[in-house]
């Protein structure tokens, strides 16, 4: 799968200038949706076209290969989601109450 490096990209930029980059100020800059700078921060695998990886590129001064890295999916490991402090959620079953049941049923 392919991992995007956004979150540490941008904390680089905000090392090296002595101040905070914010996701909008990049949005803005690059116009690039904020919604898709969210899912390559926060979604492992996010599927990202080349015209937004080559703005990226442009913004940061930097090659693909520093914007993105494959990893490899472990054969047989359970889908597991990445929390920001980088602990794994297992996906779990989701209960719906029986009153929204029944009332989906009565439509």
């Amino acid at each position: 799968m392919i991992r995007f490096r956004l979150a540490e990209l941008i904390a680089d930029k905000s090392f090296r200038e002595r101040r905070v980059v914010t996701v909008l100020e990049i949005s803005r800059a690059t116009g690039v949706h904020r919604a898709s700078l969210s899912k390559m921060a926060n979604q492992p695998g996010a599927n990202i076209g080349t015209e937004i990886i080559e703005k990226l590129c442009r913004y940061f001064g930097c090659q693909p290969g520093e914007l993105m890295t494959f990893v490899e999916d472990e054969p047989d490991a359970p889908h597991q989601i990445a929390t920001p402090a980088g602990r794994a959620l297992k996906p779990q079953a989701v209960l719906i109450p029986e009153t929204t049941t029944t009332m989906l049923l009565k439509r």
